[in-house]
Formats: C-alpha cells, sequence, structure tokens
C-alpha cells in the first residue's frame, strides 16, 4: 500500500477495503523539470482549443455535437459497443436499432452533461451536483434500479465481467466511510491551494474514482467531474475537451496507474499521465475545430458557387452542424417550407456533395452530412 495515498483495512467478512488518505497528498506532488515542461504544454494547449471556441461559427452546434463524441468515448470505456454513427442514426431514424441500451445510455451521458454545466450557473462544484447528475446518468437504463443520486449503503468492488467481492482487483472504502471521504474530497475541491489547476484535476478524478461513491456509473461520472471542474475554474469556456478519447486508446495503462497511485503513491506517474492525455487530446480537439471551421467555410462557398440562390440552403447547412442526418419531412418543417421545395433543396445538396443518401430505399430516405461526421467519427468506433 501507499504511504501517501492510503492504506487497506481488513473486513469482518475476509476482504480487505482501501481507505483513501485526504488531499493533497504529503508530501505534495514533486514537480520536476520535464513535469513542469508538459505542464506548461498542456496550458497552452488547453487555452488554444479554448480559443477556438470563440471563433467558431455557430459554437453552440459544434458543442453540441462534441459533447455526444464524448459521450460515446466514455461510455465505450465502460463496455458499450454504440458508435456516434449508432446515436445519431438513433436519433434521426427514431426507430429500434441493435444495442439499444447502449445508446440510450450514451444519450443519459450527454444529458447529465448538459445538465451539469447548466448547474454549474446556480450551484458550485459540489457533492449535491455530483448526485443530481447521477441521477440524470443513471435514469431508466441498466443500473438505474441501483440508487442513482445517492452515495453507496454497500460495499461494491471492481473486477473482471462477473468476478465477485472475493475475486476484486479493487475494493473501494466501505459505505460507513463514503460520506467522510466524499466530504474530504469536497473541501479538497474548494481548497485555496496553489496547486496548478491542472494537477489538481488529475488528483480530483483519481480521488472520485478511488472512492468510487455510486453503486454503478463511477467511471462516467469521475469523467465528466474533469469538464466542470475546467468549466467551473474558467478554464474552459465551452465543453470542447474529450479526454476519454484518450483514456480510451490506453484504457489498461489508465487503469493500471490508479492502482499504482494506490498501491505505490505513483501520484507523479498519474499526473504525467494525465497532463500528457490532456495535450494531446487538447490538440486534437483544436485539429478537428479547425477542420470544421474549414469544411464549413468550403461548403458554404460550393453552395454559392453552385448557384443555390436560395438563403435555405445556407440555413440548412448551418442545421446540419447540429442534425448530420436528416429526411424531407424534418427539413420542410424547419425550414418552414414544402416537402416539394425541401426535396428539391436537397437533391441539389446531394448533387453538389454535401449530403448523402444513406438508407438506399425509395421511401423514408434519410440523408447524411458525410465529411462532417467523419471529422467527429475519428476514434469513435466501439473498443473490441
Amino acid at each position: 500500500m501507499g504511504e501517501r495515498s492510503g492504506y487497506y483495512v481488513q473486513q469482518s467478512a475476509g476482504y480487505s477495503a482501501f481507505i483513501p488518505k485526504s488531499l493533497p497528498p504529503v508530501p505534495q506532488i514533486a514537480l520536476d523539470q520535464d513535469m513542469l515542461v508538459l505542464l506548461s504544454n498542456a496550458d497552452r494547449a488547453l487555452a488554444r482549443l479554448d480559443g477556438i471556441s470563440y471563433i467558431l461559427p455557430n459554437a453552440d452546434l459544434f458543442v453540441a455535437m462534441f459533447v455526444k463524441k464524448e459521450a460515446v468515448l466514455s461510455s465505450q470505456i465502460e463496455g458499450t459497443q454504440s458508435s456516434l454513427i449508432d446515436v445519431l442514426e438513433f436519433e434521426a431514424l427514431t426507430k429500434p436499432i441493435k444495442g439499444v441500451d447502449d445508446v440510450a445510455e450514451v444519450i443519459n451521458y450527454v444529458k447529465a452533461m448538459n445538465h451539469g454545466l447548466e448547474r454549474l450557473q446556480d450551484l458550485p462544484f459540489s457533492l449535491r451536483l455530483i448526485r443530481e447528475i447521477h441521477g440524470v446518468l443513471m435514469a431508466g437504463v441498466r443500473g438505474s434500479d441501483k440508487d442513482p443520486g445517492q452515495f453507496r449503503k454497500s460495499q461494491n468492488w471492481i473486477g473482471p465481467s462477473g468476478a465477485l467481492l472475493a475475486d476484486a482487483t479493487f475494493v473501494p472504502p466501505p459505505p460507513v466511510d463514503v460520506i467522510d471521504a466524499m466530504s474530504d474530497f469536497e473541501k479538497f475541491v474548494h481548497s485555496d491551494s496553489k496547486m496548478p489547476p491542472l494537477v489538481k484535476c488529475a488528483l480530483i478524478h483519481y480521488q472520485f474514482e478511488t472512492i468510487h461513491p455510486f453503486l454503478d456509473g463511477n467511471g462516467r461520472i469521475g469523467r465528466l467531474l474533469i469538464t466542470f471542474y475546467l468549466c467551473w475554474q474558467d478554464i474552459l469556456n465551452r465543453p470542447l475537451l474529450y479526454l476519454s478519447y484518450y483514456l480510451k486508446r490506453n484504457r489498461q495503462e489508465y487503469y493500471d496507474l490508479l492502482s499504482k497511485v494506490r498501491d505505490k503513491d505513483a501520484y507523479e506517474e498519474w499526473v504525467d499521465f494525465f497532463l500528457k492525455g490532456i495535450l494531446e487530446v487538447s490538440d486534437q480537439a483544436a485539429s478537428s475545430a479547425k477542420q470544421i471551421i474549414s469544411l464549413q467555410k468550403a461548403d458554404t462557398q460550393k453552395i454559392v458557387n453552385s448557384g443555390i440562390s436560395s438563403s435555405s440552403a445556407i440555413i440548412l447547412l448551418d442545421w446540419l452542424f447540429t442534425a448530420p442526418i436528416v429526411n424531407v419531412s424534418e427539413v420542410a418543417h424547419k425550414l418552414d417550407v414544402t416537402k416539394q421545395t425541401a426535396t428539391t433543396l436537397i437533391s441539389k445538396l446531394e448533387k453538389i456533395g454535401i449530403l448523402k443518401e444513406i438508407t438506399g430505399k425509395s421511401r423514408n430516405r434519410y440523408y447524411a452530412y458525410s465529411r462532417y461526421l467523419e471529422i467527429l467519427n475519428e476514434g469513435t468506433n466501439p473498443l473490441i
């Protein structure tokens, strides 16, 4: 066990549960020269990403899709098999598809993200907020019978699928210790320390995952807290950072390092891993945002050059960044035009390569903004 991180306590049932020490660790995180350079680079990358959010045309349209991408990636870490395309097709086609339970969990993640960001306008980053977003995340999906919105009153554990407590790879604090541990957690979040915010964010995520305060959904909530903390601290203006992309690709190292902190006090290794993720994903998100900006400019110009004079075409193009899969009825309703006019407009956008028919049917056809989806879909194929 680690002297800084906590200790294991033998329970009467024969297993040992981990009791984390309060943060910050003592002695505090050692930031050597390499770590300071990494921290500086991560800070700059995050600042560049935040700057892009101010120049995005119709920023809220883009943010909605970035949130969906984060939801897909974070849920995949927990074993769901839905891709971003699956979620968008489910929303657009409004019909049952394979893996509908997985899709529902992703949609709930989006709701939890949006709910939390909205509530941060009125509430501080707090245990009350954490319980609220957990209630939203787990409503009506797998795990909804495990006290959504309430800290656990029974022991949980982490291990292979189907593993019993005796076979657990990690046993979090007993339920009697959860409230005290979460109270200490909240105090650390609000502490007026001189610790760099990104280092503090790394510790917040680690500590939450170690306490594992809910019976289900802890991984997803812990990753949501990264975004909430960065937005709450005004480090990010909008939630454009999807760290789950990095954590998904490095899933085993992610889990191993969380364990290594508990067992070997490897806080510095964990923080190094976390900062590398912030740097990598900030650069990737900025690149995606720039590609989307370029795509919008290019396709707007394509519409103008093609001689499509209707302003409705530009309005539809803007809308496609929120709803990249559409049908004639939806377009007619959105633009307040007849179905014949909507059909003609869709046909023109299909002809110049902006829209692509995806059903192969002669009726009830759907069209996708495929180039936009290609940018967003990077990295969201389900884990095997």
